[in-house]
């Protein structure tokens, strides 16, 4: 199983960035997609998630992003909206089958893209 995340890069704040993630050798339908983000010095967070048609976000995100599965791409993408400076950080995609009570930590997922630099100027 291959991940691969892209779309990462320079927005001012107020600016907005779609984030993709594609997978191969995996089926997106059985699987929870998460997005997490990681800035230095700090644990990789929960930003959101995908689980069969329901999503879930970080409070800080909430009517920012959205999450949302792209049947004609075959990617599980990340809308973001009205950035802000915060949310500078290596961006990932995961997948893996949590329960829904831990679906916002990272022990859950079993597979990782390597990640893509989101960095909004203020």
């Amino acid at each position: 199983v291959q991940l691969q995340a892209s779309g990462g890069g320079l927005v001012q704040a107020g600016g907005s960035l779609r984030l993709s993630c594609a997978a191969s050798g995996l089926t997106f339908s059985r699987y929870t997609m998460g997005w997490f983000r990681q800035v230095p010095g700090k644990e990789r967070e929960f930003v959101a998630a995908f689980r069969f048609g329901n999503t879930y976000y970080v409070d800080s995100v909430k009517g920012r992003f959205t999450i949302s599965r792209d049947v004609a791409k075959d990617t599980v993408d990340l809308q973001m909206n009205s950035l802000k400076p915060e949310d500078t950080a290596v961006y990932y995609c995961a997948a893996g089958t949590p329960i829904t009570s831990s679906l916002r930590q990272k022990l859950g997922y079993h597979y990782w893209g390597q990640g893509t630099q989101v960095t909004v100027s203020s």
